[in-house]
């Protein structure tokens, strides 16, 4: 089994027919395969699944890294890519969820409100998004990236009073 990739027209998972892609990068062939052929194992991706379901519970971002590589490696559209990325993050956010109010005494009950209004606005701005121009999306998404970079990179907490 490996993910759909150079071979368009293949799903995202389909059983290898045992082909080799066709060769187009000369001679990176290592043992006969494509380096990213190798990448694409279903055992490579459980692996990949595995640590960025764990940075994504630790809430660092593991959920931009999956789109990463679903698009590069997989070479996934983008919108279906973010598709997976949605189902992706919905369990492993309810696991944390659930493990640090076990263990932290988390405090779910102010945190409704917030959690209904951004269940509500996700809905709500998904219908909008399909009827939106791709590249509109694309510069707006990349904009909010390099907002939230400089913020972290120039971000000092504020000292306690």
């Amino acid at each position: 089994w490996q993910c759909g990739g150079r071979n368009s027209g293949r799903s995202v998972w389909q059983k290898n027919s045992g082909q080799m892609a066709a060769q187009d990068t000369g001679s990176l062939y290592l043992m006969g395969r494509h380096p990213l052929s190798m990448l694409e194992s279903i055992y490579v991706t459980l692996l990949v699944s595995t640590v960025l379901g764990f940075l994504t519970g630790l809430g660092i971002g593991g959920g931009s890294l999956l789109i990463v590589w679903l698009t590069v490696v997989c070479q996934v559209d983008p919108a279906a890519a973010r598709g997976i990325n949605l189902l992706f993050f919905l369990p492993a956010a309810l696991a944390a969820i659930m493990i640090r109010h076990k263990t932290s005494h988390f405090p779910i009950r102010p945190l409704l409100p917030a959690i209904v209004a951004g269940c509500i606005s996700a809905a709500v701005f998904s219908f909008i998004s399909v009827g939106l121009d791709t590249a509109l999306l694309k510069k707006g998404f990349g904009v909010l990236l390099l907002l939230v970079g400089i913020r972290e990179l120039f971000y000092r907490p504020r000292k306690a009073r």
